[in-house]
């Protein structure tokens, strides 16, 4: 059993290690990289923090494991026992912002400072706001989102499944009536817009305007991130349950150290 776990936690851990030079590879590449726009460099720090907190990470599971060194596993250990904590409360944090019955249930609820905060518009109000949104219209131009879309006459273009957030961002409103030229061109016709709508004035056959300061566009986009979060939940409960078994096993491999002899006091 000694053998099993602390190989498993070496294998796991060996894993993590390339994993995060991968990261840090990724994260100096895109910092370096002269072409890549400045939405593309932004990625280099996300991934150079990453990279570096796995690998410190790794190698003290490495240690651990593979030297039997217990006090090393007891850092790992108590790390991993913080990551599971932290996703818990990422879990119900997802919840609360991505629910909307559970986040109007909870918003303003409580008394005085011990008051919840308004979680039903948490997502509309920290990422869809003035300070945010021309960050994420810009990556969406600079990454050719809505050039995407196949180009051609208006009886194959409307043969194409648009996503909600294509068909928010990247046309004009089907309700202002604009008559198609191709997939991210449109013309409005002479006597105005069919229907006296702010989304339809904003529109724009600039390739990296279009509609992406439309309202439809920003609501679509936060409906987006909600449906992805809520994906997100199951992947994060496998993540979960695996993080789960490597604490568990740690655990054992930390009480097979001891119970051999390796376990060293420190002060």
């Amino acid at each position: 059993m000694v053998r099993v776990s602390n190989f498993l936690i070496s294998f796991v851990n060996l894993l993590t290690f390339v994993l995060a030079i991968m990261a840090i590879a990724i994260g100096i590449w895109s910092k370096t990289e002269e072409s890549k726009s400045l939405c593309q460099k932004a990625i280099y720090m996300p991934f150079l923090i990453f990279g570096a907190s796995l690998l410190v990470f790794s190698l003290m599971g490495l240690v651990g494991s593979c030297c039997r060194a217990s006090f090393f596993l007891w850092i790992y250990l108590f790390f991993l026992f913080l990551f599971i904590v932290g996703m818990i409360c990422f879990s119900v944090f997802t919840i609360l912002v991505t629910n909307k019955s559970v986040g109007k249930a909870l918003s303003g609820k409580g008394d005085d400072d011990a008051k919840f905060g308004d979680w039903q518009h948490w997502l509309e109000k920290h990422v869809v706001n003035d300070k945010h949104w021309g960050d994420i219209k810009s990556c969406m131009a600079t990454f050719k989102y809505c050039q995407m879309i196949p180009r051609g006459k208006s009886a194959d273009f409307y043969k194409y499944s648009l996503s909600v957030t294509q068909s928010s961002c990247c046309k004009p409103p089907t309700y202002c009536g604009f008559e198609f030229q191709n997939a991210t061109h449109w013309t409005m016709p002479k006597a105005g817009p069919a229907v006296p709508d702010s989304d339809c004035k904003t529109w724009s056959n600039v390739q990296n305007e279009l509609c992406f300061n439309c309202q439809s566009c920003k609501s679509s986009f936060l409906e987006s991130i909600q449906k992805n979060w809520n994906k997100f939940a199951l992947i994060n409960f496998c993540i979960f349950v695996f993080i789960i078994v490597i604490y568990s096993v740690g655990c054992c491999a930390l009480r097979n150290n001891r119970s051999k002899g390796y376990y060293k006091p420190y002060p």
